[in-house]
């Protein structure tokens, strides 16, 4: 699952984020409808038709997720876990993150 910056640096060709991506197959993507949201603010913003065009050939080929009353809930405790001080030597429990989605990290993908 990509974030909002990931999909923007993919289309402004900044970093390495487009060639990652590229390494994928298109159903190995997705975003969230909070992604596209971000996206669609932003092209309106600037009054881009060209930006609106790029967005719905980018969404033609990957899966927009909800995000409902569960991932809301999700994220709130995903968020808080991510917050806390851990031990030097504190690993999660084996399958504790397993069902948690993967949102790749902007700043990891920039050189």
């Amino acid at each position: 699952m990509l974030d909002t910056d990931s999909v923007s640096f993919a289309f402004r060709g900044e970093g390495k984020v487009a060639t990652r991506i590229l390494q994928h197959r298109p159903s190995e993507i997705c975003i969230s409808a909070i992604t596209l949201a971000e996206l669609r603010y932003g092209a309106a913003r600037r009054k881009s038709q060209k930006l609106h065009d790029l967005i719905d050939a980018f969404i033609s080929n990957v899966e927009v997720m909800p995000f409902d009353e569960p991932c809301a809930t999700h994220f709130g405790v995903m968020s808080y876990d991510q917050s806390r001080p851990t031990l030097p030597n504190s690993r999660p429990l084996p399958g504790e993150y397993a069902a948690r989605p993967v949102v790749a990290d902007s700043a990891a993908l920039m050189p």
